[in-house]
């Protein structure tokens, strides 16, 4: 089983490490469209940081993040499951699992990155700043440069269980899973129900998949199909509604009243 993560916004900064080497991450076949992305974002952050703020759509009064992208090339890095943060990754609390746990993690996680495409948590990386939505100049969308590159890496990790994409719509647009994978492909939506009427809040959705992570490598199952899935999900305490299967695999809809 592959569990498929969207990266996060804000990053934990690493203030010790060694720097970054992107020869020694996981999935090798990304590493000369990792160089082009990280090129272009440096040549960027590298002159006007107004206009580097305004291109990659950070504020004015954040101007010290594209400083934090110009030393990509230098600054101490730090294993990837420590360095993205947020509602996601809090609930999912790496550092606390069970030893069995975060061995199944090294293998069954990956994060898709706007940067580096896609990474394991072990993987040494450094903090930066590259919304998924970027558009780089002399390199142009970084999600058409991750469309038409990931295809072989996710074949890598995913091998042949089942493929579980808790991305985010921004993240999900970088490599979409081919027709002949569906029967091997859930996608994961949190749906918050109050008095009877559902919708996606933030919030729920990032916290919800952040627990429902640990639970699976906690539990340490691994179900081949989505149905599956939403079996053990099932027996784990959720609410889980299956749809129907499309090209691009099985939604389950799990369904929270509260975090």
């Amino acid at each position: 089983m592959l569990i498929v993560l969207p990266p996060s916004e804000g990053k934990t900064v690493p203030v010790r490490g060694k720097p970054l080497d992107l020869a020694a991450l996981s999935f090798p076949s990304l590493t000369d469209a990792r160089e082009r992305v990280l090129g272009a974002l440096l040549d960027l952050c590298a002159g006007d940081p107004d206009l580097a703020a305004r291109t990659l759509g950070i504020g004015h009064t954040q101007l010290e993040l594209v400083e934090l992208n110009a030393r990509l090339r230098s600054a101490p890095t730090a294993r990837a499951d420590r360095v993205y943060a947020g509602v996601l990754y809090d609930a999912l609390d790496v550092a606390t699992l069970s030893s069995a746990a975060r061995r199944r993690a090294t293998t069954r996680l990956t994060v898709t990155s706007s940067l580096f495409g896609l990474v394991r948590p072990g993987d040494r990386v450094p903090a930066y700043r590259l919304s998924g939505d970027a558009v780089l100049p002399g390199l142009g969308p970084v999600a058409g440069v991750w469309r038409d590159t990931l295809g072989p890496a996710f074949a890598e990790a995913r091998g042949e269980g089942l493929l579980v994409d808790l991305r985010s719509t921004m993240y999900a647009g970088f490599w979409r899973p081919p027709a002949t994978l569906a029967k091997r492909v859930a996608t994961v939506r949190v749906l918050h129900e109050v008095n009877g009427r559902r919708q996606v809040v933030s919030h729920f959705n990032k916290a919800t998949k952040g627990r429902i992570v640990r639970a699976l490598l906690e539990d340490g199952g691994n179900p081949g199909t989505p149905g599956r899935l939403a079996e053990l999900l099932g027996t784990l305490g959720w609410q889980v509604e299956v749809g129907e299967r499309t090209a691009r695999g099985t939604q389950l809809d799990v369904v929270v009243g509260e975090v």
